[in-house]
């Protein structure tokens, strides 16, 4: 395909088979850069029911499979050959609706011009019993998808519609597309990590760093660069022609890692089926939190002129950036508070001599953890959305009982879901970097899968430290203590 723009080298290709979960901390996420990840795919019942055989080596879609087993009531797709603003149209049709529609254009062309792409699919949510792969092991600290496992991303009853709550469900995604669909040059949603496997077909990506972003936008900084393939202005975008781009071909079976606030744009070479993940840790936190703060300050900037006679111009403010941006601060707050507490709660019981033999790389990974959390929570302190007028007026209850009461926190179903879920991902993490079987036991009295006592009082523990988070000061004093404890 023909590239208007300056390629100054390709994407890291390395075989994951080989590569060690530290390894892939220090070289890739820690430092945000692009990898292509092989071998990893080998196993996947994706890989065999979803494709049928091709030339060579190569594998094509078993488009028969979807609309015989999985015939969901609607998809979404994207009209490739149509633009909505910075997106394509999107459409919704039956699975059997865009399968027709993709064989009768891959026999005689599109009747009607357009390009259908299958997007955002949540296959996971929609059919959980039909396990299609495994998450590989360099991405299982994901906590964003844990977090929608058991909690919503919205409290308030005026945010958390229906049509909202099913787009926020999960960020666990089949893309399904003929040669020739493509997305259009964005960076990932919450500016999160995001991991992308080819089960069949061929792509082609080209990425621009985080450091370069701005020469992709006008002079205010306000519209971006839609397709690379395009002319584009130099009136309009007078930066771009500075820009250097990474260029990748990813294989069928590869999987991409794809960094945080890195532009990228995506071309199917071939028919093409892929996996999908956005996910956000520890790592990458700080990114989600400045997207955040940027765009609440636009949306803030935006309403400027009516705050005079606005009962609760914070709270307006919250919930246009939970409308424009996918959730506000205090959606993210509850979620931060929430992660550390559970990975407080795995700190605890590694400092426990009974679990003494575990690595002292866990212990780091949850200091490091509830670090990041605290550098967040101490940016969040400073924003007017948690001064003491606006925290008392603008936090709706439904919100202030999330993060407050830290026993009835600890004690709900929904939280001891998604401690056991981040105890069972790191204690995975842990027994790959040993190579050793797990000698845990899973007691239904704690949420922790490492905690060996039936008695076990990590509840008290943690309320003895601090037992109500009223506003961000509160959980940077509850990190700080539950820190120097051990």
């Amino acid at each position: 395909m023909a590239c208007r723009v300056k390629v100054v080298g390709q994407v890291e290709r390395v075989d994951g088979a080989s590569l060690s979960y530290a390894e892939f901390v220090r070289r890739f996420m820690a430092s945000n850069r692009p990898v292509v990840l092989t071998g990893l795919t080998s196993s996947w019942r994706a890989c065999k029911d979803w494709t049928l055989s091709g030339p060579g080596d190569r594998r094509r879609p078993n488009l028969g499979f979807f609309t015989e087993n999985f015939p969901s009531p609607l998809v979404q797709v994207a009209d490739c050959s149509s633009r909505d603003f910075t997106d394509q149209k999107r459409l919704e049709m039956s699975m059997q609706e865009f399968i027709d529609h993709w064989v009768r254009g891959a026999h005689r062309g599109s009747s009607d011009g357009s390009l259908l792409y299958l997007k955002d699919w949540h296959f996971v949510k929609e059919y959980p019993d039909y396990i299609a792969y495994t998450t590989p092991t360099f991405f299982v600290d994901d906590w964003l998808n844990m977090y929608l496992d058991s909690h919503p991303i919205h409290r308030d009853s005026d945010i958390a519609n229906h049509k909202n709550e099913i787009n926020c469900s999960d960020y666990r995604f089949v893309y399904m597309g003929g040669k020739g669909t493509w997305t259009p040059l964005h960076a990932d949603v919450f500016r999160s990590y995001s991991w992308s496997a080819n089960v069949c077909g061929r792509k082609q990506w080209l990425f621009l760093p985080p450091s370069q972003s701005h020469c992709i936008f006008d002079r205010n900084m306000r519209s971006s660069v839609y397709n690379l393939h395009d002319d584009v202005s130099e009136k309009q975008f007078p930066e771009f022609s500075k820009t250097e781009w990474l260029e990748c071909i990813q294989e069928q079976n590869e999987i991409i890692f794809v960094p945080s606030g890195w532009y990228h744009q995506v071309h199917n070479l071939e028919d093409t089926i892929s996996i999908n993940h956005n996910w956000f840790n520890a790592y990458n936190l700080h990114w989600v939190w400045n997207l955040l703060y940027e765009d609440y300050k636009v949306a803030k900037e935006y309403i400027e002129d009516i705050r005079d006679i606005c009962d609760d111009f914070e709270g307006l403010c919250q919930r246009n950036l939970a409308a424009n941006t996918g959730m506000n601060f205090y959606d993210f707050f509850v979620f931060i508070v929430r992660f550390a507490l559970a990975n407080v709660i795995e700190l605890y019981h590694l400092q426990q001599p009974e679990v003494a033999t575990l690595s002292t790389e866990t212990v780091h990974h949850l200091v490091y953890n509830l670090t990041s959390i605290r550098n967040v929570a101490s940016k969040m302190a400073t924003t007017e959305a948690f001064t003491t007028e606006n925290h008392l007026c603008s936090i709706s209850e439904d919100n202030r009982s999330a993060f407050s009461n830290i026993k009835q926190i600890l004690e709900e179903e929904s939280f001891r879901r998604l401690s056991m879920t981040l105890s069972k991902a790191y204690d995975h993490i842990d027994r790959g970097q040993r190579s050793v079987k797990s000698s845990t036991s899973y007691l239904k009295g704690c949420s922790s899968v490492i905690c060996l006592k039936s008695d076990c009082n990590v509840v008290d523990h943690i309320t003895s430290l601090v037992d109500e988070v009223c506003g961000p000061e509160d959980l940077v004093r509850l990190i700080d203590s539950a820190l120097s404890d051990g």
